[in-house]
C-alpha cells in the first residue's frame, strides 16, 4: 500500500472514531506514520482533499460489498450492509461509526465545505441506489423501491450512532429484524402482482 492510500485509509479511521473537527493531519501522520511533509505533496487542497478522498474510500468499500452482497438477493444484500457496521461499532469497542456520516453532521463554515457534503450525499445517495436496484430487480416498484432504499440507509445509519451511545449491538439487531420483515414483506407484494 502506498503513502498516499496509507493516508486516506487512516483519515477514514479517524473519521469514524473522531469525526471531522477532531481529526487534524499531526493525528494522521501519527496513526499512519507517514511523513508530515507527503501531506501536501498528495493532498495539495489541504484537509479538505483528505477528508473528500476518505469518504469515497469508505464509499467503494461499502459500495463494492454490496454489489458483490446483493447477487444473491436483496434481503441478503441488506442484511450484508448491516453487517458492516455491526463488525465498524463492535470491532472498535463501540468507538467508531460511518466516516460518511461523521462528515454530514458536522457544522461547516459558510461558502465552506460544500465539496465534503456533496461527497457524503453522494455515498449515501450511491448505497441508497445499490439497495432500490435490487429490490426492483426482484419486481418492488420502482417508487417503492427507491423510498425503501433511502429507509434502510437512514435506519442504518441512525442505528450506528444508537449503538455507539449505548455501547450496544441491540438496536441494529432490532432494526434488521424489522428490515428483515419490511423487505420480505415488500418482495411478496411485489410478487402477488405479477401477472401469470
Amino acid at each position: 500500500m502506498d503513502t498516499h492510500e496509507r493516508m486516506v485509509r487512516g483519515a477514514v479511521d479517524l473519521l469514524r472514531r473522531r469525526g471531522l473537527s477532531a481529526t487534524s493531519f499531526r493525528d494522521l501522520v501519527a496513526h499512519t506514520s507517514t511523513p508530515r511533509g507527503s501531506i501536501y505533496h498528495h493532498f495539495p487542497r489541504g484537509k479538505e482533499q483528505l477528508v473528500e478522498e476518505a469518504v469515497h474510500y469508505a464509499a467503494r468499500q461499502v459500495s463494492a460489498t454490496l454489489e458483490r452482497e446483493f447477487r444473491a438477493g436483496a434481503v441478503e444484500g441488506v442484511r450484508a450492509f448491516l453487517a458492516i457496521w455491526r463488525s465498524v461499532v463492535v470491532d472498535s469497542d463501540y468507538r467508531a461509526g460511518c466516516p460518511v456520516l461523521a462528515v454530514a453532521l458536522e457544522e461547516h463554515p459558510e461558502n465552506e465545505g460544500m465539496t465534503l457534503l456533496q461527497a457524503a450525499d453522494s455515498a449515501l445517495a450511491e448505497w441508497a441506489a445499490l439497495i432500490a436496484a435490487a429490490l426492483k430487480a426482484e419486481g418492488v416498484s420502482p417508487e417503492r423501491a427507491d423510498r425503501l432504499g433511502t429507509f434502510v440507509v437512514a435506519a442504518v445509519e441512525g442505528t450506528v450512532a444508537m449503538c455507539r451511545a449505548r455501547r450496544d449491538a441491540g438496536p441494529l439487531d432490532d432494526v434488521g429484524a424489522e428490515l428483515d420483515e419490511l423487505l420480505v414483506g415488500a418482495l411478496r407484494q411485489a410478487r402477488s402482482k405479477r401477472p401469470g
